[in-house]
């Protein structure tokens, strides 16, 4: 059985000759291991950045569509330089090319951040490259670029490259997606940023997209809303063995709509003094010691605001413990609520969706207690007996909105 590997090389491991040279051997040694990779490239280091600058100072006006035309010759250059590396090591190959009949990466004509148009990718992916892997050939495709229906090019916008090469290892049903970049692992924080920052083994699905989202530069964020379940990705580099670095594994993320299955408090504390470090420590210890769970918490100048499930007695015993030592002026609670969560990795690009979540339940009396939202997540506190309705209202709205009525 045929073990396909999708290898994405960024503009920053294709740096100059050697590098290249280096690459291309890193492909030949790869196939020696039985595995049968498809590879997809970036422009040369620096190359999209000085087309960017050409063009405006050519004409400040140039329109999107005209950018892109430009902004593909990257990568298209790309993939003819690293054909004729993989030449010299012996290795049969096949460029594609946005021009090419076996051009896979169909999108619709958001210039210079076009949408993939899955369904369609799928069909050209099994019908056009997946028979050149099973013919013994190295698919070579330009990277960050896309192509209209209609024949017009389109780039992916930032990190399109790592967005092609997920978008291929999941169509190709890939062992791995192994994007090379110029670090071999990802790293518990920038390393230009703090002291001994840890590298990072496995990291899942949500938990990269987290991190991608929040500013980390191994992965753009896009690229994760491909991923299927079953293909794993792996960042890794030229310098160490490519099946060593990062693994990112689990699910795809697609939408999940749920509602929480215990009752959660809305606990209010009012007066709080949020300039003194130990009451927050306070509060969580005696959270903890009461066996509650904090799912959210939300705060403002005079009041603090925790999100609880479980607890015995748990508003008494916070009362003593920060109203009755001079931390606080007053404690309330609303118990009987339930968290419903929505989640996402398109929430961040799609306008509105706080409001498409609010607007269904407003207007079915459902009164919305809490809203909390991070990263790729919404999360609203309602009444429990109204869950189920709540959950029904939002899945209706968020997929008429995914269908564009």
């Amino acid at each position: 059985m045929t073990q396909i590997l999708v290898i994405k090389l960024g503009g920053s491991v294709l740096r100059d000759a050697p590098s290249i040279k280096k690459a291309a051997a890193m492909i030949k040694e790869v196939v020696q291991k039985g595995y049968s990779p498809t590879v997809v490239v970036s422009a040369l280091k620096g190359i999209t950045d000085s087309l960017i600058d050409t063009v405006k100072k050519a004409n400040p006006n140039a329109s999107p569509q005209e950018m892109d035309e430009v902004l593909s010759m990257g990568e298209r250059t790309s993939a003819r330089i690293f054909s004729v590396a993989l030449s010299a090591e012996g290795l049969k190959n096949s460029i594609i090319d946005p021009a090419a009949d076996s051009w896979p990466i169909i999108t619709d004509d958001n210039f210079t951040d076009a949408n993939p148009l899955i369904d369609e990718i799928q069909k050209r992916v099994q019908d056009k490259i997946l028979p050149l892997i099973h013919d013994g050939f190295i698919p070579v495709v330009c990277g960050f670029v896309g192509r209209t229906k209609s024949g017009k090019v389109t780039t992916l916008g930032r990190g399109g490259s790592d967005t092609t090469a997920v978008i291929l290892g999941s169509a190709l049903a890939a062992k791995e997606v192994i994007l090379i970049k110029d670090v071999d692992t990802v790293f518990s924080s920038d390393p230009h940023m703090v002291e001994r920052p840890v590298p990072i083994g496995n990291l899942d699905s949500e938990e990269a997209f987290a991190l991608s989202l929040g500013g980390a530069k191994f992965l753009h964020a896009k690229a994760l809303q491909y991923k299927v379940q079953g293909v794993r990705i792996r960042i890794a580099s030229l310098e160490n063995d490519p099946f060593g670095g990062t693994v990112i594994d689990g699910g795809s993320l697609d939408w999940r709509i749920e509602s929480s299955s215990n009752p959660v408090s809305m606990i209010t504390i009012i007066g709080v003094k949020l300039n003194d470090a130990k009451v927050f420590g306070k509060i969580i210890d005696v959270v903890r010691a009461n066996g509650a769970e904090l799912t959210s918490l939300g705060l403002d100048q005079k009041s603090l605001l925790l999100y609880v499930n479980g607890g015995k007695d748990l508003v008494n015993k916070l009362h003593s413990a920060i109203v009755g030592e001079g931390m606080a002026k007053a404690i309330s609670s609303f118990d009987n609520l339930s968290m419903l969560s929505v989640k996402g990795s398109s929430m961040e690009t799609s306008p509105g969706m706080i409001q498409r979540i609010t607007q269904p339940l407003a207007r079915a009396g459902i009164n919305v207690y809490g809203l909390a939202t991070i990263s790729s997540s919404i999360n609203v506190f309602i009444k429990k007996e109204q869950a189920d309705k709540a959950v029904s209202l939002v899945r209706d709205s968020l997929m008429l909105s995914r269908e564009g009525k």
